[in-house]
């Protein structure tokens, strides 16, 4: 059984924009938005953004929600810092349990570098981006101990290749592939904008897929930004992402492969947005609902 969710990014709250930028939504007017559009479930968000304890969990059952999991960024290749990172990551693991879902996903991701950052979509080409091998072993070595940390709290991890970090081109998705044992997040956003093609990557990939986000994609913005040399920050503010159905990533085959591939469990709707100081917070409310039927009429989801 695939359960559909959406996200707080798709409503203008993550990292990047919650207690930073004035014109942010909070918890309870996003929950309302993803429970008023027919979503199942949501993800956590920012750190504490949508509770901790029993705020949480409170405020999960007053929208009838469900967690489908949480974003868990590390500096998997900087052991030096893993230390911290995992003690934030263990925060994350306590919000998912409180949540009382036990299929939610601890969601892992490199956090790249400066010049990842300013650079997405060129890994595919420019191999120089890249780690090294002592970096991909270090990288390696510190999904390891984050999967083994998410598995003793009882949670399977899945690991989200990113635009704009070292786990980006699917080149370095494969590598990841091989040097840990963790799930594979698919997600067709950042998937395309770091080069590769969703369809092939599901079948490529299938064994290891264990979560999904569907974005669409405007591949002439994404072309755009690439040639421009525009960081990820502001392939976001340029609606690189866009509604379902609007962009290029040929979703119809996409979800078509899934039905005959038998795929079982969340299944995340994503439009990453960030609000501008007087943009009218009710739009992306109303997208997300688009969204939502889309996958009524084109997937039967």
């Amino acid at each position: 059984m695939i359960r559909v969710a959406n996200a707080p990014v798709s409503y203008g709250a993550f990292e990047l924009t919650v207690g930073v930028l004035p014109n942010v939504p909070g918890p309870d007017e996003v929950l309302a938005a993803v429970a008023d559009a027919g979503y199942e479930g949501i993800e956590l968000g920012p750190p504490g953004y949508l509770g901790d304890g029993e705020v949480l969990r409170a405020r999960l059952q007053r929208f009838g929600l469900s967690l489908a999991g949480g974003f868990i960024q590390v500096r998997f290749s900087q052991p030096e810092h893993w230390d911290a990172d995992l003690a934030a990551m263990a925060e994350t693991l306590d919000r998912l349990a409180a949540g009382g879902e036990r299929d939610a996903r601890p969601v892992l991701a490199d956090f790249g570098s400066p010049a990842r950052v300013a650079n997405p979509g060129r890994a595919a080409l420019d191999r120089s981006l890249a780690l090294d091998a002592h970096g991909w072993r270090r990288l390696a070595d510190g999904v390891g101990r984050a999967a083994e940390l998410a598995r003793a709290r009882g949670f399977e991890p899945t690991f989200h290749h990113h635009a704009g970090t070292f786990v980006e081109a699917p080149w370095e998705i494969e590598r990841l592939l091989e040097l840990t044992d963790v799930g594979l997040l698919l997600d067709t956003g950042h998937l395309v904008l770091g080069g590769g093609d969703p369809l092939q990557a599901l079948r490529d990939w299938r064994e290891r897929i264990n979560d999904l986000h569907v974005k669409d994609v405007r591949l002439d913005v994404a072309r755009g930004a690439i040639r421009d040399g525009a960081d990820m920050p502001e392939c976001w503010r340029r609606g690189v992402f866009c509604e379902l159905g609007e962009g290029g990533v040929g979703l119809d085959a996409f979800f078509a492969e899934l039905a005959r591939d038998g795929y079982e469990g969340w299944l995340v709707v994503e439009q990453d947005w960030i609000p501008g100081p007087d943009d009218d917070l009710s739009r992306p409310a109303q997208a997300q609902a688009r969204n939502r039927g889309w996958l009524r009429e084109h997937a039967g989801l």
